[in-house]
């Protein structure tokens, strides 16, 4: 019995470390028992000039750049098809999307940064998300992405980050919902 034990354990792991459904399943169920929390910093930092001058394409080819979204709330994911903890946190940046996805005073930009644009439709198709995909359209600044994915970046009003996490993170939390509306209020 202890020998059939340690082989389902193996392959267990072997699964989560080599099929990355298995990866995404697994991680999706820790967030959901509250592993994966957002923790937040008080101190907004100061994010440079240069970093508004991103320029985006959303899934229309329409091009966006980050500029023309200061005076809003900005919440920024950073991600690539290939990346099970970005696949496993998106259906809680979905939730998080549901509730501000009519407030003009709030823009969602899911950037794939590969610019994988067929396969990150597919994928958004498949798992049932309404969330604006976007793909960068010129360098991605340093202050927002330094290469490690997921990583979320929220930008108050001013133009600030106010928040950024790298790696998985659960941001289907009430507590995300009133950090966003408190940065509303600045």
């Amino acid at each position: 019995m202890k020998r059939f034990i340690n082989i389902i354990l193996i392959v267990f792991v072997l699964g989560i470390i080599f099929v990355p459904g298995v990866k995404v399943f697994v991680q999706s169920t820790l967030m959901k028992i509250g592993l994966f929390s957002p923790k937040f910093n008080n101190e907004p930092k100061e994010a440079t000039t240069a970093a508004y001058t991103m320029q985006l394409k959303d899934e229309k080819g329409v091009n966006i750049s980050l500029e023309d979204l200061k005076g809003k709330v900005v919440f920024i994911n950073f991600w690539a098809t290939w990346c099970p903890p970005c696949i496993a946190e998106m259906p809680t940046i979905q939730t998080l999307y549901e509730n501000f996805k009519n407030d003009d005073e709030v823009k969602f930009v899911i950037l794939e940064v590969e610019g994988n644009q067929e396969k990150a439709k597919k994928l958004f198709r498949d798992k049932g998300l309404t969330l604006p995909v976007s793909f960068p359209n010129g360098t991605i600044p340093k202050e927002f992405y330094k290469g490690t994915l997921p990583t979320t970046v929220i930008l108050d009003k001013n133009g600030a980050i106010a928040f950024q996490s790298e790696g998985i993170t659960n941001y289907a939390d009430q507590k995300m919902v009133d950090f966003i509306k408190q940065q509303k209020q600045k």
